[in-house]
Parts: C-alpha cells; structure tokens; sequence
C-alpha cells in the first residue's frame, strides 16, 4: 500500500462516513460470522455431537474468516476496500442462506465454511479506514472500527429468542438478509479511499504483488500476531464457548446462557474504541502489558476447578469448599473482555506506525493468526473437556498462552532497549 494520507473532506467521501459505515458492517458481519454459538447448541442436540464435534463446527466458520483475512487484506490494498467489503458480505450471506437448507453434520460444516468469509471483513475494513486518517488517528480510528465485535453480543441478545420462537434455520435467513441488506447500504453510501481513488487516476503506480509479503518475514510480525492469538482469538473463542460452558457449569439455560455470554461480548467490544485512544496517548506498549496482567490473573482464577479441601486442624480435619459461583464468573468474564478489549486495539495501534504501506498485508496477517485462535481454542476447548473432564481446562489453556506472550514481548522490549541504550547520541 502507498503511504497513507489523510483523505480531504467532500461532499463525496469523509472519514467520518467512511468509519461510521464500515463499523456498522462490521458489526453485521461479525455478528453473523458468531451464529454458531447460539444455533450450534441447537445443532449439538439435534445432531447429537460430541463436545470435540462441538468445538470444530463453532470454530470452523472462525477457520474461514481468518485464512482469507490477508488475501482480502491485500485485495484492499490493491483493488480498494469499497468493492472488496461489498463482495465479502454478498459472499457470506450466500452461504449463510444455504447453512438453513444443511441437515446433516458434514453438510453443516460445509457452509459454515462459506459463512466463515463474513470474518474476513476485518482486514477489509481495517486497510480501508486506515487510509482516510494520519497516524496519530489510527489507534482511535481502527478501535472505533474494531467496535464492530459487539456483533458477536447482539448475536447472543437476540439469536436465542428468534431460534426458541421460529428455529434456528430463520436465525440464519434473517441474519443473512441483514447481511445483504447492509452490503447494498454500503456501497451506496460510501466511495473508494482517496488512495484508490489516486491508483486509478495514474497519479501512484501500484505496487507488484509481491511487495505486499515482504514484511512477513520480519519477527515483529509474528510476535505481534501471537498477541492478537491472545487478545482477539481467545475472545472470539470464549465467545462462542462461553454459552455452553455456563450451561454445562450452572445449569442455565439458552436464553440466559446467551445473555450472559452478551455480557462479556459487549465489554470486549465496546471497549476497544477506548483502547484506540488510549494507546493513542499512553503507548501501545503501556496498554499491551496491563492485558496481558491482568489477563494472566483472571484466566488463572477461573482455571482453579472447584474441589473441596481437607486440611488438618488443630481438633482434627478441617474442609473448606472453592468455587468460582455464577455472578464472581460474569465478573471475571466482564473484566477479562474489558482488557482483551484494550488489547486488540492495541496491537492494531502498531501495524499502521510500524508498516504504514502494508498495513493489508500486516493487519491481514496479524488477524489470519488472531482469527485461526478463534480456529484452534474451540477445538482445544473441547478436546481438553474430553480429556481431563474439567471444565475449567479452558481457561487453563488461556493462562499458558498469555503467560507465554507477556514473557516474549517483554524480552522483546528489553532487547530494544538494549540496543538503542548501545546506539552513539
């Protein structure tokens, strides 16, 4: 991508809109590419899966949506995001029509498959706004974007009352009707970034394809993709997860299920525009490091099982009982989705600094790996449940990964330090 530049206001193309409506289809998108963690319960039953064959067909959707994040990205950055999103949602919404007509297992999974593509929108939108604001906007901009996950809470608002009146095959006609419906305001309402709009005038000669991969070699990247693992992967899989593994601790059922796992959506949504400011002003490095704290100690007191302990007293043996109950889990969750929240705006705050003329590439990259955890830790989730028996193992699981990334970055950090401390004044 050509340096970025901030666009000149007309009465055809604004910033503003152009954010305005990209985050608005992306929360459509993002609330259909989670339907799964609402109608895949229904589907557990009526097909009678296993908690593994549960795992793969609600991450199978997150597979898509994050193994065409770079190419959509790079298809932005060459062809320009208005006609790229429109395709995009158009694509999913095809699939999520023919997802009401599947009956079997295999079936299901096919189109989910084709439902996956809704994720994709990410990389669109992100390469698509980021070309109409400077660089000290990006953090705000691209967090205000990254809103657009609340489409996972409104999935788990309104999904268990439409599929328990009318079944899950109308959750999935009205949410791909949304799905066209919104592809058609979109291109009416918005116009190519001034970037594509400078390509397709001759005034910038387009880059050659393969200078969009050149800094996926860098380790950077990589590094910044495994926090986006954490922040963004994790969140997409506990937000599928999270209405099963409530019914399955608590008892409750889908509705409340659902409005509890809306409970930890939202935070995790909402927030990440204050997560855009925030390291805006603060430093993404300083945001990073506050995540991945106080993630590290949510994740690990929600892996401690409940059990009872016997401890020897004084006038013989003493039992005490440990549990996380019901409302001390919505509050962990709450505060876990806050943070992840800040997180994900973060890691995005560096991309457009570190590589502002492949920030498609980059950002498609960073959210191919982001989205394959959202892949990878459903499936994870489910095997651990059948392995260990414990449903906590989740968040066991989480607390190794995140454990892991707050001691790579802050090696990384280190190592920079010391080199700039050896650099002549």
């Amino acid at each position: 991508m050509t340096a970025l530049q901030p666009a000149t206001p007309t009465q055809e193309t604004t910033p503003r809109r152009a954010l305005t409506m990209s985050t608005i289809a992306f929360t459509v998108c993002f609330a259909v590419w989670t339907i799964f963690s609402i109608i895949g319960i229904r589907l557990k039953e009526e097909l009678g899966l296993s908690e593994t064959q549960f795992g793969l067909l609600v991450g199978t959707p997150i597979l898509t949506g994050s193994l065409v994040r770079m190419i959509l990205g790079i298809w932005t950055d060459r062809y320009g995001g208005r006609l790229v999103y429109m395709s995009t949602m158009l694509t999913a919404a095809a699939a999520t029509v023919l997802l009401s007509f599947a009956h079997t297992y295999t079936m299901v999974l096919l189109a989910a498959l084709g439902v996956g593509v809704a994720g994709g929108s990410f990389a669109v939108g992100v390469a698509y706004v980021s070309r109409f604001f400077p660089a000290e906007k990006q953090g705000t901009a691209l967090g205000i974007f990254g809103v657009g996950n609340v489409g996972a809470a409104l999935t788990k608002f309104v999904a268990p009352f439409v599929m328990v009146a009318w079944g899950w095959e109308t959750v999935a006609q009205l949410w791909a009707a949304a799905l066209v419906v919104m592809a058609l305001v979109f291109w009416f309402t918005t116009s190519d970034d001034p970037v594509t709009r400078a390509q397709r005038s001759g005034q910038i000669k387009r880059r050659s394809f393969a200078s969009e991969f050149e800094p996926l070699k860098n380790v950077q990247v990589w590094r910044f993709s495994l926090y986006y693992f954490f922040v963004f992967g994790a969140f997409v899989a506990l937000a599928l997860w999270l209405p099963r593994y409530v019914i399955g601790v608590y008892g409750f059922d889908i509705k409340t299920a659902g409005l509890i796992g809306a409970a930890y959506s939202l935070p995790a949504s909402v927030f990440r525009a204050y997560g855009g400011a925030l390291s805006d002003k603060a430093g993404a490095r300083t945001v990073m490091y506050w995540t991945f704290a106080v993630s590290a100690a949510c994740t690990l007191i929600l892996s401690i099982p409940a059990a009872d302990y016997v401890v020897q007293g004084i006038e013989g043996p003493k039992t005490f009982q440990f549990a996380v109950g019901p409302w001390a889990f919505i509050a962990l969750v709450f505060v876990l989705g806050f943070f992840m929240s800040l997180g994900k705006a973060a890691v995005y705050k560096h991309i457009p600094v570190y590589y502002p003329e492949n920030v498609g590439a980059v950002g498609g990259m960073v959210g191919m790996i982001g989205g394959l955890g959202g892949f990878i830790l459903p499936l994870l989730f489910g095997y651990l449940n059948d392995v260990t028996g414990l449903w906590t193992s989740c968040f066991m699981a989480l607390f190794v990964i995140v454990a892991f990334s707050i001691g790579w970055m802050h090696l990384a950090i280190r190592r920079i330090e010391r080199r700039a401390a050896l650099q002549p004044a």
